[in-house]
């Protein structure tokens, strides 16, 4: 049966698709077949999703080794959930490639641009899915370097900066991860997690196991683009192509919180990371600065690629305040935030290459008059931008409605009043690319704009109305949200 190997190929088939794209010396060929690999990943995602949410756990052992001896991959319904949301992602971005890279990627470099987003893909679904610590590094560093070589290709000569300045966060990020996985190794003798986790409880007040767990920490903040480690994101966002702007703003970052929340709850376990070493008290005070602090300095910024980037760690500031509250409702906040952010900005870095490919650049300015020039365009913005705020009837309004819950829960109730500004910052903005849409003149010597192609508008609005989808009917999102967060919280499904 197919179905028993589908935890390895959900990795396989990316991983090894990722040298044909370039042997494929046709680049539309490349294309069409990145984009076949895309949707695949994504139908083996929701059979998974299918066959655990029930609370079943699938294990695969590779070769045939028994873990703790060999690498697991391990599906529940927490990575089988973050599976849907970086497949789902792929599955819309690869087809408004094609059209998006034609104006912003040379084309010498379209194969190289389909492989190491093959290889990304391949890299983020093996961190979700596998269940032994150094092959989480491992993919880690496959899905990193591929990504550093997509922002590179931006064709603003400040992504090679970009990358570069990522290139060495990055870096430093997977040296703290890869010294707090072999002080793991070197205290249990183990690298697999429910073997970690079966261990570590023996081992409290180590010292070394400390280490372990702050190195981690630190590590995996910097891949998460915790405030203050998130000095990488603004630009990489910013001057990477607008496809890989909406693929790694969507996926990358939501990885590294679930394998943050993996070695949390799962590894070390909820005892350990909240009442021994007390993290949500370092999280909280980080998550609530990055919220407020990235909103401010978005209002400020005079590119809508930047300002989106600011605003994305703003998001991953709520994420991280829903883990530090310690509760389901706030977990269930937090990976609710997982699945509805990456629908808002993936969907608004679309609409952003799309007014790209018609006008070339992305600041303020120069979207003046595109609400009549480019309406379908600017309608999708404007959805996406209601989303981001938090409106009633999109998904941002869920996701914050379960976070200010769950501190109202805690009695946190001067955090609720942080977050409801923090949403009106958003609204300062939104607004002021909105204005200069809809209530300036286009210039008069400037040239006459059309449309975005429907090659970029279909994408771009299936993102965007599942925005609108998933904010009337949650039932879905939240139901997998809220499984995922009471398994992690041990409750029973």
């Amino acid at each position: 049966m197919i179905n028993e190997h589908l935890p390895a190929l959900q990795v396989v088939v990316p991983l090894l698709a990722a040298p044909v794209c370039f042997l494929i010396l046709n680049n539309r060929l490349s294309w069409l077949f990145a984009t076949l690999i895309s949707w695949l990943c994504f139908a083996m995602a929701i059979l998974l999703v299918i066959e655990v949410k029930d609370g079943t756990v699938l294990h695969y052992e590779f070769g045939g080794w028994a873990p703790p001896w060999g690498i697991e991959y391990s599906v529940d319904i927490l990575n089988a959930y973050v599976l849907l949301i970086v497949s789902a992602i792929a599955a819309v971005v690869f087809p408004y490639s094609w059209k998006s890279i034609q104006k912003e990627i040379p084309e010498s470099h379209h194969r190289i641009y389909f492989t190491a987003m093959m290889l990304c893909l391949a890299g983020l679904l093996g961190m979700t899915i596998t269940g032994d610590a150094f092959n989480l590094f491992v993919l880690l560093e496959i899905s990193s370097l591929s990504s550093y070589t997509l922002i590179s290709l931006g064709s603003d000569r400040r992504a090679l900066t970009a990358s570069f300045q990522y290139l060495i966060m990055g870096t430093i990020g997977a040296t703290f991860i890869l010294i707090g996985v072999g002080l793991l190794y070197a205290l249990t003798g183990t690298l697999n997690m429910a073997d970690l986790a079966t261990r570590i409880p023996e081992l409290e007040g180590s010292r070394t196991l400390e280490a372990a767990f702050a190195f981690l920490i630190v590590g995996f903040g910097l891949k998460l683009a915790m405030f203050p480690l998130h000095l990488w994101l603004p630009n990489a966002y910013a001057f990477a192509p607008s496809a890989v702007s909406a693929f790694i703003g969507s996926t990358a970052t939501k990885v590294a919180i679930y394998a943050l929340l993996r070695f949390l709850y799962t590894v070390f376990g909820a005892d350990f990371s909240f009442n021994y070493m007390q993290v949500h008290w370092l999280l909280m005070p980080l998550a609530i600065a990055s919220f407020m602090f990235a909103s401010l300095v978005a209002i400020f910024q005079d590119g809508i690629k930047r300002l989106l980037a600011y605003s994305s760690v703003a998001q991953i500031g709520y994420m991280l305040l829903g883990i530090s509250l310690v509760n389901v409702t706030g977990l269930t906040g937090t990976l609710l935030h997982l699945f509805n952010h990456a629908l808002m900005k993936g969907g608004l870095f679309l609409v952003l290459g799309a007014i790209a490919y018609r006008i070339g650049e992305t600041r303020i300015k120069s979207v003046a008059g595109l609400g009549q020039a480019m309406p379908f365009t600017m309608g999708a913005f404007v959805v996406g931008a209601l989303s981001l705020i938090g409106v009633p009837l999109t998904v941002g309004f869920i996701s914050k409605w379960y976070l200010i819950l769950a501190t109202l829960e805690k009695g946190y109730w001067p955090v609720t009043v942080l977050i409801i500004i923090s949403s009106l910052m958003a609204v300062v903005y939104t607004w002021r690319i909105i204005e200069t849409a809809y209530f300036q003149q286009r210039p008069a010597n400037a040239p006459t704009v059309k449309e975005a192609p429907l090659s970029l508008l279909i994408p771009a609005w299936t993102l965007i109305g599942a925005n609108l989808y998933f904010g009337i009917n949650s039932n879905l999102s939240t139901d997998l949200a809220s499984s995922a967060a009471k398994m992690l919280m041990g409750f029973e499904l």
